[in-house]
This record gives structure tokens, C-alpha cells and sequence, in this order.
């Protein structure tokens, strides 16, 4: 088991003051297994992306435990915390992230270097399979959204993570566009036994993972038990 959360829950308070705190998640429990991947979806506010900065380890839960391939998440401080998302933590993001002073290849090396896990064969690769052998030496504002969302993947991917944490990897994307990056994702995740966790408004593409987990008023379920309907 890749990931296990046990009945997280989180508040944020209204105005600074605790005793206005608003629960966000509540009793939260999942588990994600190596090469599996699970969709997520739900409401605006619902949680969805303060839960994946809690597995993140990017924020604390106010109860319950995170446990990412053994380690114990939820209780370590900021500096063990920054580690393993470094070490062990892929991330996604709708908006790319890209540095814009650094070339297509150096923002792909970025954080396997940072982790000391630079692999220039599997580096290789992962340009081969993402079609960025002819981008590499440009800058990502000479880059289209597919392209730099194909640079973000392969930037997660190289430093072998244990998870890939995606929050609307494909927001920015049109249809064709986001259908063709996320099979190239999902082919990586399966080749590369990562888990993968991804936040999505589609309902399209959340069916094509292997999981689909919905978050309802701070509780997660499987979304057929949510929506049955939709």
C-alpha cells in the first residue's frame, strides 16, 4: 500500500478565530495501492484540494494519520515533510509551474536533481514517451499548454515517485489536447508502478482511472455511492 489515510479531518476557521473553524473533511479514510489510480472529484469547496495538500504534506490534518509507503506523514515537521515531498511526491498542477528561466530539459531534471536522483536513461525515456525530443532546448513560454503539462508530467515522473499527486492536470486543455495527456500519464503510471491521485471536474476522464472517489460535504465515498444518477 502506496498511501493510507485513516479518518482525516480538517478545519479552517472563519475571520482567525478557532471557535468559528468550519470542518472541511471529515472522517476521511482511503488507500491507494502501487500502480493504481484514483480520480477525484466533487464539488467546488468540498475538500478536494485541501485533501491532496494534507497527503501533500504541504499542510496538517487536525485528526486522523497519513501514511505514505510506511512513513508516517501527519506527524512529521516541516523539514522532514519538504524531504519527502521532494524524494517521494510527484505534483501536477493545473497551472504547469513550469521556471521560466529554465530550458524544457533543465525543468524536467529540476527535482530529480534536487533529490539526488537524476537518471539520465529514465529521463530519456520519459521525453521519448511525452514527444518532447524537439522541445527540450526551449523556454516554456515557446511551449503550447499540452506541451508544458507534458514537461510538468515528466518533471513528477523523474524523480521516480512513490505517488503523483495531479490537481486538474488538464483544467487549461481542450478536450482532444486533455484526453491524449492523460493516457500518456496513465501509461506512465503503469509502467513506472507510481500511484496516482488526481483531482478532476471531468467525469469523463475519471472514469478511465481505476478508482473514482467522490468528496461530498467532507466525507469520501465511491462515486457511485454519491451519484448514481450523473
Amino acid at each position: 500500500m502506496v498511501l493510507t489515510v485513516k479518518h482525516v479531518a480538517k478545519a479552517y476557521g472563519k475571520g482567525g478565530q478557532a471557535s468559528a473553524a468550519e470542518p472541511v473533511l471529515r472522517d476521511v479514510s482511503m488507500d491507494v495501492r502501487a500502480g493504481e489510480s484514483v480520480a477525484l472529484t466533487g464539488e467546488s469547496g468540498s475538500g478536494k484540494s485541501t485533501l491532496l495538500h494534507l497527503i501533500g504534506g504541504l499542510d496538517r490534518p487536525d485528526a486522523g494519520e497519513i501514511w505514505l509507503d510506511g512513513a508516517r506523514l501527519d506527524t512529521c515537521d516541516d523539514a522532514q515533510r519538504a524531504a519527502i515531498r521532494q524524494s517521494d511526491i510527484g505534483i501536477v498542477f493545473q497551472q504547469f509551474n513550469l521556471v521560466p528561466s529554465l530550458t524544457v530539459h533543465d525543468n524536467i531534471r529540476l527535482q530529480a536533481r534536487l533529490a539526488q536522483r537524476e537518471d539520465s536513461a529514465q529521463i530519456e525515456a520519459l521525453v521519448s514517451t511525452l514527444g518532447l525530443q524537439s522541445q527540450l532546448k526551449k523556454y516554456p513560454e515557446a511551449l503550447s499548454g499540452g506541451q508544458q503539462q507534458r514537461v510538468a508530467i515528466a518533471r513528477a515522473l523523474a524523480v521516480r515517485p512513490k505517488i503523483v499527486l495531479a490537481d486538474e492536470p488538464t483544467g487549461n486543455l481542450d478536450e482532444a489536447t486533455s484526453d491524449t495527456v492523460l493516457s500518456e500519464l496513465l501509461a506512465l503510471v503503469a509502467e513506472t508502478q507510481c500511484a496516482l491521485l488526481m483531482v478532476t471536474h471531468s467525469q469523463v476522464l475519471a472514469q478511465r482511472l481505476s478508482q473514482h472517489m467522490h468528496l461530498s460535504q467532507g466525507q469520501l465515498a465511491p462515486y457511485e455511492a454519491q451519484a448514481p444518477n450523473t
